[in-house]
């Protein structure tokens, strides 16, 4: 017996059944609830100290606050406008990048070691190097932000391509299509499900770089909100900052979503017919 929910159902029959949308974001938020209530059950028994987990309440009653001085907006707009820079220019590059190194296999095996070993720095390891290079105003960021994007692009990106059958680019030479209609008919879409794995995984990388460097140099964004909040003891400004960042990161990851299916019509057809 298979368990249907809104990952396994094409995107089409979601918005056209409105009771299948109702029982998916309620399964959805069933964990949710569960640990709002454990949250709220702890702090009402004082299990833990105000200081370290407020209620859920006063965390509310913080976000609340902070929305209606315009403090929230103001460095949230910053953070996303730090991410989509950074994101994009890593993204970007991380398709090219990859994609290079999927289709020549002679420069993946020269590069390929270097990079792998690169790979398992983290981003905090390089900031102090990258300061020396690019300063610690907002090209730090973008910097930070795009390299642990293209990271993930990168690998995800190659592994896709590499992974391509050979019976499936030999069938491209036998009907003797061009190299460009290999890599546009055959390649691409075969790699298009790593391609997306790799971009959703640089989402949450890029977040989790701005979180960083906003906590190591900045004056404003969400990270600078944590880091505040921490200086003066106040947690619920941290647990607001942290909630606005995971609910900005699961909406975008839905957008990224999407667009998989929506450039992906085979793989909606082939739910459909199940």
């Amino acid at each position: 017996m298979t368990l249907t929910t809104s990952a396994n159902r094409p995107v089409e029959q979601r918005l056209t059944n409105p009771s299948g949308v109702l029982a998916d974001v309620a399964y959805a938020m069933t964990l949710p609830l569960v640990l709002l209530l454990a949250w709220e059950f702890s702090a009402r028994l004082g299990w833990l100290p105000e200081q370290i987990l407020p209620a859920p309440k006063v965390v509310w009653a913080t976000i609340v606050e902070l929305w209606r001085d315009g403090s929230l907006i103001d460095h949230t707009f910053v953070s996303l406008r730090r991410v989509a820079v950074g994101f994009t220019i890593g993204a970007l590059s991380g398709l090219l990048a990859g994609a290079l190194l999927g289709l020549l296999p002679g420069i993946r095996a020269f590069v390929w070691p270097i990079f792998t070993a690169v790979a398992q720095v983290n981003t905090l390891a390089w900031v102090p190097l990258l300061v020396l290079f690019v300063g610690i105003d907002e090209e730090l960021k973008y910097v930070c932000i795009a390299w642990s994007t293209a990271i993930p692009v990168i690998l995800a990106t190659t592994r896709g391509i590499a992974d391509v059958s050979p019976n499936l680019v030999e069938l491209g030479r036998v009907f003797d299509f061009t190299p460009v209609q290999r890599i546009s008919a055959i390649v691409l879409p075969a790699a298009l499900p790593s391609l997306f794995t790799g971009l959703r995984e640089g989402l949450a990388a890029a977040w989790q770089s701005l979180v960083i460097v906003e906590l190591f140099a900045s004056f404003e964004g969400l990270g600078y909100l944590m880091t505040w909040g921490r200086q003066l003891f106040q947690m619920e400004l941290v647990i607001a900052a942290m909630l606005v960042i995971a609910v900005i990161g699961l909406s975008l990851n839905a957008i990224l979503e999407y667009m998989e299916g929506f450039v992906q019509p085979w793989k909606t057809e082939a739910l459909h017919g199940r």
